[in-house]
């Protein structure tokens, strides 16, 4: 969300870059709304300050009938303006969410995913002298992945992890966050179950409040029993991911600029509806419901060139994880017309996949700048003693399912087995560097 004094005084600018992100926004309508909302505001503070005037003027006597009726017409009026002030305020809240940050003059326009630019590749895709096999095939002749039982227990997208592929699976996640903990980051393993104020403020929800037409986030209904005992029914969601948990450590606070950059990663088991993704990648794991992963993120100061430099060096811890497992894999800058509505720029990790014959998405680095702290209302002070917004980066470390597939089928053998990225082998039990084919 976007300060609105910004958006009057950058108003050409956001408009265009809706237009670039083919978000459909009313800024005139929004300005009218704030006019008025102003206005009732002030006449509403002039209204009470009038009551106060009057009580004063009656204090510790009886009041005379015109002071009475002053006293009454004023009450209907203040409450006749409150009313009236609510509906504008919903109506303004409901436009501002959807005012997006204005992108870096370097990102690439374009309409949609089909114009995000290849900015750099590493290694060669793999080439086999045998006829390779999915990680579908491999899963189940290495008895390592059961979607069968998945699918019975679970539903659909359903499956089981096991033997030596629940090993992998933890390997890479310890892998990573040894990792990321090197590089500085703080390691958590946050909430998975949160409050629907902290998936808004993160940027989760398309509007203001959660919308099971387009959010692809599960809602718990299930009420709580509170410490003393009273029924609560707030609604609480599963994460997708460990951002937003992260980001709202800090939600309501004040930090001192010497606690700045915070570097924050979590480990979390996450949850995905995939309701927009009905008949995409509908076998194995590419598109699952659940599944874990390693988020990284950042808390810095309101500095455009420091925040960017900091997206750098979480895209290139990502590189390195990659890199370190000997994956070919490339790096796209996203354009505008496949970003969302905060995003001030963005890129995807792509792995080789040899069953998709292409690449496959293993994570986004993404800079937000202030647009998710003003929600979360996470602040900091400056030197000088001024209260600012800090600016909020994520990055995907590592999704467990996704690098499996690649390990699976990158380093599949001729025999039928597959061989264990070194740096994974020392989280693997026993320390095995293969997983064989069962007998």
């Amino acid at each position: 969300m976007l300060s609105i004094k910004y958006i009057r005084e950058h108003l050409k600018e956001i408009d265009e870059a809706a237009k670039n992100k083919n978000i459909k926004i009313d800024l005139k309508r929004l300005l009218e709304i704030d006019q008025k909302r102003r206005e009732l505001m002030t006449k509403s503070d002039f209204f009470r300050a009038e009551r106060n005037d009057l009580a004063k003027a009656a204090k510790g006597e009886r009041p005379s009938e015109d002071q009475i009726e002053k006293g009454r017409k004023l009450k209907i009026d203040i409450a006749k303006l409150e009313e009236e002030l609510r509906s504008i305020e919903i109506e303004y809240e409901e436009l501002m969410v959807q005012v997006p940050t204005v992108t870096a003059s370097d990102v690439p326009v374009g309409k949609d995913e089909s114009e995000n630019v290849e900015i750099e590749k590493d290694g060669e895709p793999t080439k086999f002298n045998f006829e390779p096999k999915d990680h579908i095939e491999l899963g189940k002749s290495l008895d390592i992945i059961d979607f069968e039982r998945g699918v019975k227990v679970s539903g659909y997208r359903g499956y089981y992890m096991k033997n030596e592929g629940a090993g992998l699976q933890m390997a890479l996640m310890m892998y990573a966050l040894e990792k990321l903990t090197q590089k500085g980051f703080m390691p958590m393993i946050p909430p998975t179950l949160v409050k629907e104020e902290v998936l808004f403020g993160s940027g989760y929800f398309a509007g203001k409040k959660f919308d099971e037409e387009k959010d692809e986030i599960y809602k718990i209904e299930n009420k709580d029993i509170e410490a003393d005992g009273i029924s609560n029914k707030e609604s609480k969601f599963l994460i997708g991911t460990a951002e937003p948990s992260l980001l709202a450590y800090h939600s309501n606070e004040i930090l001192d600029v010497s606690e700045l950059p915070k570097k924050i990663c979590g480990f979390s088991p996450c949850y995905r509806s995939e309701i927009g993704s009905y008949g995409k990648d509908t076998k194995g794991l590419y598109r699952v419901h659940e599944f874990m992963k390693v988020e990284q993120v950042c808390l810095c100061e309101a500095n455009v060139e420091k925040a960017e430099k900091l997206h750098r060096e979480m895209l290139e811890i990502s590189k390195g994880l990659h890199r370190d497992m000997g994956l070919p894999f490339r790096v796209l800058e996203i354009c505008t017309g496949d970003m969302s509505a905060g995003k001030y720029r963005m890129f995807d990790m792509e792995v080789w996949m040899p069953s998709r014959n292409g690449y496959g998405e293993t994570g986004s680095a993404s800079n937000f700048l202030d647009w998710q702290s003003r929600r979360l209302d996470v602040k900091y002070k400056d030197a000088e003693g001024n209260r600012k917004n800090v600016f909020m980066l994520n990055n995907t470390a590592i999704p467990s399912p996704r690098f499996i597939i690649a390990i699976l089928e990158n380093f599949q053998q001729e025999d039928g087995s597959v061989l264990i990225p070194k740096v994974l082998q020392k989280y693997m039990p026993g320390g095995i560097q293969r997983i064989e084919v069962k007998k």
